[in-house]
Parts: structure tokens; C-alpha cells; sequence
């Protein structure tokens, strides 16, 4: 089974690496791990259920944000109006995206690899 999204994940990781080794950052893999019973009681005992994790976590503050929050997809959640679409994980991920825009930070779902190379280039030229 291909795993689209981590994919994508990995490339984004590898220009993170290549392109600004200095910068440090986290990239989520739990959505991609199947986890045993025993494992999933654990990780929920310490996760909050309302915080979704975005997939790339880059802790580098610049002028403008403490930090960049990219949430990872395959194609737009999106509807062509700009709506987002109708879907209870995706309504809690644009929760969480903006919980942390109102907190000061830069968050946003991405799914297209040259847009995503493009927010980290912009984001990184203001630092």
C-alpha cells in the first residue's frame, strides 16, 4: 500500500535537511504508524484529543511567527469556493491550525510539494 501523504512528507523533510540544515524541526509520523492496544492506550493517556498535530513542526521564529505549522495532504481539503470540506478530522485540523495562527504562529494545510517549497522559502527569507 502506498502511503501518498508520507511521501510527500519525506520530500519535504529532505529539502528541509538540504536546504536549511541549521533549522530545527519535528515531522509527525503517528497518523502513519498502526500502533498495538497497549501503544494506543499510552499515546492517548498523554495526547489531547482536541490538539491535532500537524504533520511538520519547523521551530525556527521570524520576523513575523514563532514558528511553522504545516498540516500535510494529498489534495486540497478544500471545496472550489474555498470552503473546507465537510469532514469531522478535517474540521479538527483547521481547529488546530487556527489555535495556532491566534497563538502567534504561521499554520496551514499544504498538499502541492513546489507551494510547500515556496512557504518554506518565504518563511525562512524573514527570519
Amino acid at each position: 500500500m502506498t502511503h501518498h501523504e508520507y511521501i510527500l512528507q519525506k520530500a519535504v523533510c529532505r529539502f528541509l535537511n538540504k536546504n536549511y540544515p541549521e533549522v530545527l524541526f519535528v515531522s509527525d509520523t503517528i497518523g502513519n504508524v498502526k500502533l498495538n492496544q497497549f501503544q494506543a492506550s499510552r499515546n492517548k493517556e498523554i495526547q489531547d484529543e482536541d490538539f491535532k498535530c500537524p504533520d511538520l513542526l519547523i521551530l525556527e521564529p521570524n520576523k513575523f511567527y514563532h514558528g511553522l505549522f504545516i498540516e500535510l495532504k494529498i489534495k486540497s481539503p478544500f471545496k472550489k469556493n474555498g470552503e473546507l470540506l465537510k469532514n469531522e478530522h478535517l474540521e479538527a485540523q483547521q481547529k488546530t491550525i487556527n489555535d495556532l495562527i491566534s497563538k502567534g504562529y504561521c499554520a496551514f494545510f499544504k498538499w502541492e510539494f513546489d507551494d510547500i517549497k515556496e512557504l518554506i522559502n518565504w518563511y525562512m527569507k524573514n527570519r
